[in-house]
């Protein structure tokens, strides 16, 4: 079967896709159309479906794999989809193994590079912690996207992104001695857990209510603040700092930091976070372009578009 990362322009298609996201619109003219994120393992692409019907509009469901008629257009050097129809299909027989992205790390090697850095942690009540932290959440962790669509949005990606962070801040600590390393790699283990509970999940890994109400910043914090009351650790001085790295690492507040970073590690962590999750957005949009052109604009870059050089 083919593939999205297979697609060409001017082909057509009829075949079933994973539908990652729905948005409804009204043209000018007044003409109702779907705007679609489509999926299948190997990758997302966007679609238009122009003229949309009452049907359409009852059949194109968040999370369900759909039957789509399409041509396949190229629009400002990327694919996208012109969809003509689409259809509702019984979800129970669906093989979603052949529609979910997964990380090209495996879980298993996740698991083991990242159970190294917890047991690399020499300070004994951050080490209780992290630990603590993820017992708390268990397999569920490895299972995760980190976002709903910007970045590490497959099974693993929230895996994925805490182990490059966790490299990433192993180097800075070594380049700059004054941060406090075990704190540091504390902060970047457990940031983003509460992630688990703020989105959905792997076949529409949209935000659930808790997510929406909360935000996964403040259910990790309430989380953090559970595990070291177990732990008798409530009062330590390491918890208070971990708690700060938690509810300051998106940096400002406008980007939903409660609290601005106020310590070192906390504004190493804010950066680190920010240069994984930029470059792994960038590697992805950039996948479908040809060298020698453009991506689209990047919503999330200021609109700005890419330029990708031959090799």
């Amino acid at each position: 079967m083919t593939k999205i990362r297979e697609f060409k322009e001017k082909q057509r298609y009829t075949m079933n896709l994973l539908v990652k996201n729905v948005v409804k619109g009204v043209t000018q003219k007044g003409a109702p159309y779907l705007s679609l994120v489509l999926q299948d393992n190997s990758g997302t692409i966007d679609g238009k479906l122009w003229d949309a019907s009452a049907e359409d509009m009852e059949a194109a469901k968040p999370g369900h794999v759909e039957q789509l008629s399409f041509e396949v257009l190229d629009y400002n050097n990327a694919l996208q989809l012109r969809v003509h129809s689409i259809q509702d299909l019984d979800q129970e027989p669906i093989d979603l193994s052949e529609y979910v992205m997964a990380s090209p790390v495996a879980v298993s090697e996740l698991k083991t590079r990242i159970n190294g850095y917890i047991s690399s942690i020499t300070n004994p009540v951050l080490q209780k912690l992290v630990k603590g932290m993820y017992e708390k959440v268990g397999r569920t962790f490895f299972d995760y996207p980190a976002a709903s669509r910007i970045h590490h949005n497959y099974l693993g990606g929230l895996a994925e992104h805490t182990l490059g962070m966790a490299n990433l801040a192993e180097y800075i600590a070594g380049a700059y001695p004054f941060l406090n390393r075990d704190l540091l790699i504390a902060g970047v283990l457990i940031h983003d857990m509460g992630k688990t509970a703020e989105l959905g999940g792997l076949v529409s890994n949209e935000y659930t209510l808790e997510g929406k109400l909360i935000g996964h910043i403040s259910i990790g914090h309430g989380w953090l603040m559970e595990t070291a009351d177990s732990l008798g650790l409530a009062n330590e001085t390491e918890t208070m700092l971990l708690r700060h790295m938690i509810l300051s690492h998106h940096g400002k507040h406008e980007f939903g930091s409660p609290v601005l970073p106020e310590i070192p590690e906390a504004e190493a962590l804010y950066l680190i976070d920010n240069i994984d999750s930029r470059m792994v957005s960038l590697r992805s949009a950039l996948e479908t372009v040809k060298p020698g052109q453009w991506s689209q604009k990047m919503f999330a870059f200021d609109n700005r578009q890419f330029y990708k050089a031959g090799k």
